[in-house]
């Protein structure tokens, strides 16, 4: 059979058609596809590239999964800390209301002194005390005929002669002596109070003094010579204006009284323990610790836990020294005591030992509740931290979390676990003796202080590890979307001028068709004309 021959303008037309064919049938999978680039054949940089985005945005879909349950573990471990310091709270309430209940001790420990003279709580020296006296020179009256020794008739002022029996040197008005701080003013007429008149004899002058001393032994003039006794309640103090006690033959300056000779705490030492078990040693003396409110105030600033109270036998006023403990240690014995106080024939005279607390009554039987209470509550903080699981990690076990963030690794967080149950915490079940005096409650109450900060500070970073995995979380998540975008750029189809283009093939396939059919008429009318 011969070969068919086309004429050139079929054979071009013909080669329009096919052209457009393919066209339309690339377009036509765009449009079903909504890819521009199907395969690496329509463009193999483009096509390789996309699948690389893909895989690595398909691989940051999956971390995602893992980042979202690494965030729902912290937030599971903070859930679990914040019941469990609520619980803590709980036992703090515990704590302090056993603190403000009913003392379970009925008898403190104490040790006593002996009975001390003249002991109280404003002398706690105590001792007794004798006259003593501050003995002046001799002094001449003022007779013109003969001077002799002033007596306690002699008087203050007065002019001198053959009968006189005056101070040599009288005292004139406005002059005046000061005993134990209190003024003695002489006045020409009229004394009143603390005044004693120039006219009058030494022996009133001496009672004024006695009367300001409170001098039980009278003092008196011998020889010539003035004695003023000190008393026994302080030391004697003279003082005077300028030459006037000169003229009764005295001097300014302290007698002491004559010091007790009986057991007293003058100069004497204890030594007790502080709150920490150190030794401290308080001194008693005159002007120093000598009442009992400087004896506790010096027990509260150096942290021991006694206090002092003292008993005065009215009788006898005699007094003694009890050291107790405070209700901050009421269920303690605190140690020995030391210090030349306790020796034989001392204030407390080989007393050294503290007697054992007692411990019973109601108050004892609500203190061991509290106790009970507290026990019953400490075990949900196991419970909390063993059921604040979650995918089978527990970041309040002892669980690591392991997070990753990138196909290979190398983006990653490690969050460390820690054991928050009971033990872990380091808290444990509490004896009913806990329970029995402060110092004891108030350990407990810091060891919940304690943990409590552990808690806040555990749950701190926590929150910041979380925040971090957040982060990284909407990173990955915007990843991903760019890492699509980017894929779909290079790949993706503009369907609607995909649309366009097929719309127009079409038009061209018809006037390609309808050219075809023109060209192939044109030899028909030939084959016409042959026939």
């Amino acid at each position: 059979m011969a070969e068919i021959t086309l004429n050139s303008a079929v054979r071009s037309n013909l080669r329009t058609l096919q052209s457009t064919t393919d066209l339309m049938n690339r377009t036509e999978e765009r449009l079903s596809t909504g890819k521009k680039v199907n395969s690496a054949f329509d463009n193999p940089a483009s096509f390789f590239t996309s699948q690389a985005l893909d895989r690595r945005a398909s691989t940051f879909n999956n971390l995602l999964d893992s980042v979202s349950n690494s965030v729902q573990t912290l937030k599971a471990a903070d859930n679990g800390i914040t019941a469990i310091s609520k619980v803590v709270e709980s036992l703090k309430a515990t704590a302090r209301s056993a603190v403000q209940s009913t003392q379970a001790v009925t008898s403190k420990a104490s040790v006593t002194s002996a009975a001390i003279a003249n002991l109280s709580e404003s002398n706690l020296i105590g001792g007794t005390f004798t006259n003593n006296s501050a003995t002046g020179t001799a002094v001449l009256n003022n007779n013109s005929t003969t001077a002799v020794a002033i007596t306690g008739a002699t008087k203050l002022s007065g002019a001198a002669s053959t009968t006189s029996d005056s101070l040599a040197s009288g005292i004139a008005a406005g002059e005046s002596i000061t005993v134990n701080g209190t003024k003695i003013d002489f006045v020409s007429s009229g004394a009143t109070g603390n005044q004693v008149n120039i006219t009058d004899d030494v022996t009133t002058l001496i009672q004024k003094i006695d009367s300001i001393t409170g001098a039980s032994t009278a003092s008196s003039v011998t020889a010539g010579a003035i004695s003023i006794s000190t008393g026994t309640n302080q030391d004697l103090t003279l003082s005077g204006s300028t030459g006037t006690l000169a003229k009764l033959g005295l001097t300014a300056g302290t007698t002491a009284r004559t010091a007790p000779t009986d057991v007293n705490l003058q100069n004497q030492s204890l030594t007790v323990q502080d709150k920490n078990g150190v030794n401290r040693t308080v001194t008693f003396s005159r002007g120093g610790i000598d009442t009992l409110d400087k004896l506790n105030k010096f027990f509260d600033d150096n942290n021991i836990d006694l206090q002092g109270t003292v008993a005065v036998d009215p009788a006898t006023k005699k007094g003694t020294l009890t050291l107790q403990t405070t209700n901050a240690a009421a269920d303690s014995t605190p140690a020995t005591l030391t210090g030349s106080a306790v020796a034989t024939g001392q204030a407390f005279n080989g007393a050294a030992t503290f007697s054992t607390p007692v411990v019973g009554g109601a108050g004892k039987d609500v203190r061991d509740s509290f106790v009970k209470d507290y026990n019953n509550a400490l075990k949900q903080i196991s419970t909390l931290a063993k059921d604040a699981s979650y995918n089978g990690v527990n970041l309040l076990n002892g669980d690591d979390l392991d997070i990753v963030f990138n196909e290979d690794g190398s983006s990653n967080l490690n969050v460390k676990g820690v054991q928050f149950d009971a033990t872990g915490l380091q808290l444990g079940d509490l004896q009913n003796i806990d329970f029995y005096d402060s110092n004891s409650i108030n350990d407990v109450l810091s060891a919940l202080d304690d943990v409590s900060s552990k808690l806040e500070t555990q749950s701190s970073k926590f929150g910041s590890q979380l925040q971090i995995v957040q982060t990284r979380q909407d990173f990955t998540k915007d990843m991903i979307g760019t890492l699509e975008d980017g894929s779909a750029a290079l790949t993706s189809a503009d369907t609607n001028a995909e649309a366009a283009n097929l719309a127009t093939l079409q038009t061209r396939q018809s006037l390609i068709v309808s050219a075809l059919s023109i060209s192939t008429s044109q030899e028909q009318n030939v084959l016409q004309l042959l026939r």
